[in-house]
């Protein structure tokens, strides 16, 4: 009998129970399938069985002597006995043997009543000095003494491995091994080197699996034993991914103790990242804001919430009366919830009267939207994270996916290193992946379309091309056909400096495999170009037929945690909900219907636009929840001038973040860990963030401070709870009509989930595509906006880094991520270094035509010769003061990816 997965399957018995289950199954992981709980201490389902504590022996009947059950697999017919006299003899003297190597501390340590080993311990009732109780081992250096992450403690460890195989089996980083030998033995670092300086990237990993407390968090050291602690499972506030995550509270003092997640959490088994692990000192910091702050005479003074909101609802009442609702705009966030921008979007349209209304996937995403909407029809994430670890081919174009979505990137690594994968990775430098990959594709920053036209040429010349797909599920194939004919390998050598014999063999490797899975971000959408790079993707994809099937697509990884479902909730000048045209009459009617008031048919501006409609004097008012565009907009000097500038500016805000400090008045509101809602991940899984702490002084939701806001306005507006704003959502949102927050409560729903009885949909564009047929672009290649000259030699480009986030708002408050990562940077090519005489960490002056900035430099190979690349999250030395503000014609997004830059040593006074 064979199961889903074309596997055969095999019936057997355990104590008593008849189980069926597929053939490479452990007895292990069948027995916890019928709630069989076998005792073990160095099992996880992340990583192949180690087998070391042999705690989990079993009795298979016909079989002489016990088995190990965590690496036995089953067979048909097997009868097992996992407990009887003779086993649970074994266990209690195993037990003893590893409580002699043990230090017994179970009433002073954090891990007391939630601790493996003194649970089994307790349950066979093992004699802790029965083979005598050890010494404590001789001081000596410790690995993690430097660490503020992670601590180490080499008497409590068992030496059961389980550490060191997850961080190499997971994250593959291999920063952890055995050293010593006999009663010395302990883990370590390879050469006993500081942890900080290995290659571990903190993700906790060793911490998660440890089963005796050896592996601790530092700062969790006594601030609440495990036992004691209130768990609340949530969603990740960091990036799109959308881990699950329990956050251990001490109800006592109001603290996040520590972040756990469990091996069955959907999508990210149980793995976090070093943000969403260690990342959490932001949310009890004591710089949150706990009052509404109001601006006199230049400096800010607390007020009360009825003062402020009148404030507001006379001032933007006053610039409505005089100058229209045009003249006000609205910037919504993605790192608040669905509920926080359908409120907030609402708001901007029925209360002021404009569609004046975006956020920061303007920056990011806006050309994945715009481009594949006019390919398939829909512009999210084709598949589901889960199904790239099947894939066959894995090309990675833009996405720096090791740092950037840590998480996704342990699916790429597994798929290519444990399951047979070819990873082809494109980018300009030398990230992580490309230690997995097959081929490395280094182009120059600003050539992706001749890139992708060049492999696509090849894939039609040497007729490797899907023609039944094309034939039956697209249309306009001759057009593009012509448009990448003239990119040959050899032209494209030229223009992206990659090898055109490399070009070819990309090609053909993408094109002949089975499922092939195309994975992109901010490398591929933040140009001038960026809608022309996407609709490339999409039409190498529907070349090979590699849309609408598991473990194929094309499937951008957005950045922040709900910035999917910011743009899914209308927080996007031209589109209500559900993406639907705010210029169509039918929709605009749905909507006045449902929301009781005229509704504006014209399309509004866009982030940039709004910049830029400040400048020429037309928008008098901004409203922002959550964003920072003082540090994260391109060309900063424009966009602080423009803050300094706008007559009144309103900033709701957990911290009085760059941008807040330009504001008229200033509202608390609450963070992810304070407030109950929904997030959507990059994969279009609807799910649940629940309330685990009480919000700091007077602090309120943001939707909550909005109804008031536009209640006081003369839009009245109300709501219970979120629940009832996610019911509103589901009846004017066709793609989320069958979301309410019972249905996604254990793991979420992937939308489209169009009724209260759709099971979700894991990948889209199964048989059809949402437009019917998929259409081809004749896309050809174009220069960036700016292209490097005498003056400005270099090409600088910008980007994201594992240990920060976005403009550092919320990671630069951990100290275990300042440790790691305390300043900005800018790479170069060590013969750039050496022909301007500059040296590792020397201070550097990175200048544009918009502006300079000092940093440090990191001298290296990671980028090529001629290029610069500069991590944008770091305040001093902000990245985006020199980025390009030139945009993508279609989404409007700003040229952040490429610029014309130069360097050159900083003058000793202007160093910092």
């Amino acid at each position: 009998m064979e199961g889903d997965t074309g596997m055969k399957e095999v019936s057997l018995e355990i104590d008593g129970k008849k189980v069926t289950v597929q053939e490479d199954t452990t007895i292990l992981e069948a027995s916890k399938g019928v709630g069989i709980d076998i005792p073990h201490l160095c099992y996880d389902p992340r990583v192949p069985p180690i087998g070391t504590c042999r705690l989990c022996l079993v009795q298979i009947e016909g079989q002489a002597g016990l088995s190990i059950s965590c690496n036995t697999p089953v067979a048909e017919g097997m009868r097992v006995c996992t407990e009887n006299e003779e086993i649970a003899a074994i266990r209690k003297t195993i037990l003893e043997l590893i409580l002699s190597q043990h230090r017994v501390a179970c009433t002073s340590c954090d891990q007391e009543g939630a601790c493996k080993l003194q649970d089994y311990a307790y349950r066979y009732q093992a004699d802790e000095a029965r083979f005598g109780l050890p010494e404590r081992r001789p001081t000596e250096r410790n690995y993690t003494t430097k660490s503020e992450a992670i601590l180490y403690d080499p008497d409590k460890c068992i030496l059961c491995g389980l550490c060191v195989k997850y961080c190499e089996e997971v994250p593959m980083a291999e920063a952890l091994t055995f050293a010593g030998m006999l009663d010395e033995m302990r883990v370590s670092t390879a050469f006993g080197t500081d942890l900080p300086e290995s290659p571990c990237v903190l993700c906790g990993g060793c911490i998660a699996v440890c089963p005796s407390g050896a592996m601790v968090d530092r700062a969790a050291i006594g601030k609440g034993r495990e036992k004691d602690l209130i768990k609340t499972r949530t969603v990740c506030a960091y990036c799109g991914v959308g881990c699950q995550l329990d956050l251990n509270v001490n109800p006592r003092t109001n603290k996040i103790v520590r972040v756990t997640s469990e091996p069955e959490y959907i999508p990210n088994r149980g793995n976090l990242c070093v943000k969403g692990k260690f990342g959490m000192d932001f949310v009890g910091h004591p710089d949150r804001l706990t009052t509404p702050l109001i601006k006199r005479n230049g400096k800010f003074e607390q007020a009360s919430w009825e003062e402020a909101i009148k404030l507001i609802a006379d001032r933007l009442g006053q610039i409505k009366s005089k100058t229209g609702p045009d003249s006000i705009a609205g910037l919504s966030s993605a790192k608040c919830t669905n509920e926080d921008n359908y409120v907030f979007q609402k708001f901007v349209r029925a209360a002021v009267g404009t569609n004046n209304v975006d956020h920061c996937a303007r920056l990011c995403h806006a050309s994945t939207v715009a481009g594949l909407a006019r390919a398939f029809g829909s512009g999210a994430m084709t598949n589901s994270i889960d199904e790239i670890r099947n894939a066959e081919c894995i090309f990675v174009i833009g996405s720096n996916t090791s740092e950037a979505h840590p998480v996704i990137a342990l699916h790429i690594k597994e798929a290519a290193a444990r399951n047979g994968a070819k990873l082809i990775v494109a980018d300009p430098r030398d990230i992580e992946l490309v230690r997995f990959a097959k081929l490395h594709l280094q182009q120059q920053p600003g050539t992706d379309v001749a890139l992708v036209n060049a492999m696509m040429s090849v894939i039609i010349n040497e007729n490797l091309l899907d023609k039944d797909f094309v034939k039956a599920r697209t249309e306009n194939f001759e057009a593009m056909a012509e448009a990448v004919k003239e990119m040959t390998p050899e032209k494209a050598e030229k223009i992206t400096t990659v090898p055109a014999e490399k070009i070819r063999e990309a090609a053909r490797i993408y094109a002949k495999a089975k499922t092939a899975s195309i994975i992109f971000s901010m490398g591929i959408t933040q140009h001038t170009t960026g809608t022309d790079n996407v609709l490339s993707l999409a039409n190498l994809a529907m070349l090979t037929g590699n849309v609408g099937k598991e473990s194929a697509g094309v499937n951008p990884l957005r950045g922040q945690n709900n910035v999917q479902g910011a743009c899914d909730l209308g927080a996007l000048p031209n589109v209500y909900p559900g993406y639907q045209s705010v210029e169509d009459p039918q929709i605009q009617a749905k909507f006045k219907k449902a929301w009781k008031t005229n509704l504006s048919g014209k399309s509004g501006l866009t982030v940039v636009e709004m910049i830029h409609a400040i400048e020429a004097g037309s928008v008098k008012a901004l409203y922002m929840m959550g964003e920072n565009p003082a540090l994260s907009d391109p060309n900063l000097n424009r966009t602080r001038k423009a803050l300094e500038k706008v007559d009144f500016l309103v900033s709701q805000e957990v911290f009085l973040s760059e941008s807040a400090q330009f504001a008229d008045v200033v509202l608390p509101s609450l963070c992810f860990a304070e407030k109950d809602g929904t997030f959507t991940n990059t994969e279009r899984r609807i799910q649940r963030v629940r309330k685990a702490l009480s919000p700091p002084g007077e602090a309120r939701d943001d939707w909550q401070i909005l109804c008031d806001v536009s209640t006081a306005m003369g839009y009245a507006m109300r709501y219970e709870n979120a629940s009832e704003i996610m019911d509103e959502i589901a009846s004017v949102t066709p793609i989320y009509g069958g979301i309410s927050f019972d249905r996604i409560e254990p793991v979420g729903l992937q939308w489209p989930c169009l009724d209260k009885d759709h099971p979700g949909t894991k990948y889209l564009h199964k048989g059809e595509f949402k437009r019917g047929k998929g259409k081809f672009h004749a896309v050809r290649f174009r220069e960036p906006a700016e292209t490097p000259d005498k003056k400005f030699p270099f090409i600088l480009s910008t980007g994201r880094q594992l240990y920060q986030f976005h403009t550092g708002t919320l990671t630069r408050k951990s100290r275990a991520i300042d440790q790691k990562s305390p300043t900005g940077y800018v790479e170069l090519h060590h013969e750039d270094a050496e022909k301007y005489s500059i040296g590792e960490g020397d201070f550097v002056e990175v200048s544009t035509r918009r502006g300079k900035v000092i940093t440090k430099a990191s001298v290296g190979s990671r980028v090529a010769k001629g290029w610069l690349f500069m991590p944008f999250h770091f305040a001093e030395g902000p990245a985006n003061m020199l980025t390009n503000d030139a945009l993508d014609p279609i989404a409007k997004i700003p040229e952040f990816k490429v610029c014309a830059a130069a360097i050159k040593k900083a003058e000793p006074d202007l160093e910092r």
